[in-house]
């Protein structure tokens, strides 16, 4: 587990060093500063669990201090300290969001236990996190729909790979379900009670998409009017996942390889790196490698990126979990639009398992919920699909189908001594399409 980690900022040696050695026996991580200024610098590079500050300081005093780092980060902790107590700076210091306020001189003992009260709170902020997450992650396993021997060796390997820290690059064909498999390697690693955090590389225009990933500085280009943190920043300690990473361009590209070497970021229109620990899960539709014999991606990058490669299996090579997947699309949508539970047709199943699904998963969900808003019956039939499902299906299998259908009729109008408004619901059809298809296939009571 890492230390926590604080920052002592006081302009007499003789504290600093004081302080740093008694709280490096309590276990913390510490890191010393002078004065506002180079402890301004110190945390705009690094991330702290606490900052120890004294308020009388030259060039950058403790509430200047304060406010900087406030500006930065609302919810960070910082302790103020002085010889030159009184209420006035107890209350500004309060005001200005301090944590706590402690009267030099005092024990060692103080700053401790003050100290390990800010710990105990931002540890319980965590694990109410977590527990959060740990609430999502088992919402979020009811969309991990599968067990076609293709799909389990994608579920096998995020098994494996969910508790390093390894960078993993997704492939697949859209609508396969990549940013699925990302959000459960995430649940399923240490991450999980920190942010998991996604953006499409291809939705955004090159300019855009920088200040998104790396934050800007105010003034840095025309409608930057503050300062702005980038999502690599909201990611800190989570996981990024970038879809459509084939997408970026030349310049972005280098930019993410200094994230994946070393671990830091430089905002647009600034020149001091901020470091990041972020583990992340790339993802594309396209063929890389090609990419980079053509020229439009950096080699170097995909190494870096292509750490631990995971292939997510098309619709058509996981057709055993057509009906696992229907059946949890027609729960999600008759549940979502408040009808009654709807089934499948034996003919609508035929027609499914035999289309070629070139929009994979995303493609089957449409289909459902499209058939369950169009369908007023309690049964999904073919004419409710779409009709390029039904153009790619063999005409053989229709002439099966329609020998079915007969059938299927003659047994309903039978069971019910041909009452026609019956033997529709059992049907599960509106007695008009019943007496079309009593038409069609010329059937009459003998």
């Amino acid at each position: 587990m890492a230390r926590e980690r604080v920052m002592i900022v006081d302009d007499e040696e003789s504290i600093r060093e004081w302080l740093s050695i008694a709280l490096k026996k309590e276990g913390y991580e510490i890191k010393c500063a002078e004065n506002g200024e180079q402890a301004l610098e110190l945390y705009k590079k690094d991330r702290f669990d606490a900052i120890i500050t004294d308020i009388r300081m030259p060039k950058l005093d403790g509430l200047e201090l304060l406010k900087e780092i406030k500006g930065l980060n609302p919810s960070a902790n910082i302790i103020m300290t002085t010889a030159f107590g009184s209420m006035e700076s107890a209350i500004e210091a309060l005001r200005g969001g301090a944590a706590d306020y402690i009267t030099k001189p005092f024990k060692i003992e103080e700053v401790k236990l003050r100290l390990e009260k800010i710990m105990e709170s931002e540890r319980l902020k965590r694990e109410n996190i977590y527990l959060k997450a740990v609430l999502k992650k088992k919402e979020g396993e009811k969309k991990i729909i599968g067990k076609s021997p293709a799909f389990m060796k994608v579920l096998a390997m995020v098994d494996k790979i969910s508790k390093s820290d390894s960078t993993i690059m997704i492939y697949g064909d859209s609508g396969t379900g990549k940013e699925i498999i990302a959000k459960e390697i995430h649940n399923r690693s240490n991450r999980v009670d920190r942010a998991f955090v996604t953006i499409n590389c291809g939705a955004l225009p090159e300019t855009l998409l920088e200040s998104e990933l790396f934050g800007h500085k105010k003034g840095s280009f025309t409608g930057a009017i503050k300062d702005k943190a980038g999502l690599f920043q909201v990611a800190d300690k989570g996981t990024f996942f970038l879809d459509e990473v084939g997408e970026t361009s030349p310049g972005t590209q280098v930019k993410l390889l200094r994230v994946l070497q070393e671990r830091e970021i430089v905002p647009v229109g600034s020149t001091s790196p901020i470091k990041v620990d972020v583990r992340v899960i790339a993802a594309t539709n396209e063929d890389l490698e090609q990419k980079m014999d053509d020229g439009v991606f950096r080699k170097d990058l995909f190494y870096r990126l292509n750490v631990i490669p995971l292939r997510i299996p098309p619709m058509k090579e996981r057709r055993t979990d057509i009906p696992l997947l229907t059946d949890y699309f027609l729960k999600k949508y008759c549940t979502k639009m408040g009808v009654p539970l709807k089934k499948i047709s034996s003919g609508a199943s035929q027609v499914m398992m035999r289309y070629s699904w070139p929009g994979n998963v995303r493609e089957l969900e449409n289909a459902i919920e499209r058939a369950i808003v169009l369908q007023e019956g309690d049964t999904i039939r073919i004419g409710d699909l779409p009709e390029k499902m039904i153009q790619e299906t063999p005409k053989q299998v229709f002439g099966s189908l329609k020998e079915k259908e007969k059938e299927a009729i003659a047994s309903a109008l039978e069971e019910t001594a041909w009452n026609a408004a019956k033997a529709a619901r059992t049907l599960g059809i509106h007695p008009s399409t019943l007496y079309r298809k009593l038409k069609r296939y010329g059937m009459d009571k003998k």
